[in-house]
């Protein structure tokens, strides 16, 4: 199975990386040095997780070049209107002076100047959303970022074909990258398909479920991760590779860690089966915040 996938940019992308959302703080920096240490290229970070200075640590302490390095990180919807300072914070706290790859986190601005940082709200309680400033807008300022030379590609995340499509017809530079929630609960093959057929390459997040997932308890998967001799985790993880996939792994635990990225070669009935499980009634969608109103992600 590969071990990278090729972008449109014509870099080249290791399939498995170390996720870092709700990684524990005081946990990430162990985490991301046993991982560069035990085989793993590629680190998925983003400015909002609240650890990108555990995993500078990390990536300082595993001693490893720079270049030989595969770095994500993403811009938060209170800088939309301001994405270089968010990746300037980002850049800081990673020790480096690039990133590999530069993702818009939800393509949905909220208020640069509300009550809080992360997640501003209004009087009643909802999301402080930035509704005037336009994911048309946003890509234009992340396109502006690679004449700087401090973001390799770009690309998105959480993106509905309906607003790749908003992308597409004012975009000079092709996202390189959508990275969405992916498991056989959620396989959405129809934004796989469509993204592949744009020449966007789909990353995976929570491609174990959430914690206490009903996944990692799903016979059909235990059958075939018995039958290969695997976790259910790596049996999920060689799904997305199979797809052609990148996938993003979570975990803080030495063993897991080691665990993720040694990939299961599954035969096509396998990879089939695994994405017909949706179909048979088990879906679930573990990652959907509350907007408030009706942002039209539901043609996922």
């Amino acid at each position: 199975m590969s071990e990278s996938f090729k972008l449109n940019t014509g870099a080249y992308i290791p399939s498995v990386g170390l996720g870092t959302w709700q990684s524990a703080k005081g946990e990430v920096t162990a985490a991301v040095a046993f991982a560069l240490a035990h085989g793993y290229n590629h680190i998925d970070a983003a400015w909002c997780y609240g650890n990108e200075d555990e995993v500078g640590e990390g990536i300082r302490q595993s001693g490893r070049k720079r270049e030989e390095l595969f770095l994500t990180s993403k811009v938060w919807g209170t800088y939309h209107t301001k994405i270089e300072e968010n990746l300037d914070e980002t850049l800081r706290s990673l020790g480096t002076d690039y990133v590999d790859l530069y993702l818009v986190h939800w393509p949905i601005a909220l208020n640069p100047n509300g009550n809080h940082p992360v997640i501003p709200k209004t009087e009643s309680g909802a999301r402080d959303l930035y509704l005037q400033q336009s994911i048309e807008e946003t890509w234009k300022g992340m396109e502006a970022l690679l004449k700087t030379g401090k973001v390799k590609a770009i690309g998105v995340c959480n993106c509905s074909p309906s607003y790749l499509e908003r992308i597409l017809k004012v975009a000079t530079v092709v996202p390189a990258v959508n990275q969405i929630e992916l498991h056989p609960y959620l396989p959405q093959h129809s934004v796989v398909k469509y993204c592949q057929d744009k020449g966007i390459t789909v990353q995976a997040f929570s491609p174990l479920g959430s914690a206490g997932s009903p996944i990692l308890q799903d016979p059909e998967i235990i059958a075939i991760a018995e039958k290969h001799n695997a976790s259910v985790g790596q049996i999920l993880i060689s799904y997305q590779v199979a797809r052609g996939v990148v996938v993003l792994p979570k975990s803080v635990t030495p063993k897991r860690i080691e665990e993720n990225i040694r990939v299961v070669d599954l035969p096509k009935e396998d990879v089939e089966a695994l994405g017909k499980i949706a179909a048979s009634g088990k879906t679930q969608r573990f990652v959907k915040p509350d907007w408030g109103v009706d942002l039209g992600f539901e043609d996922w």
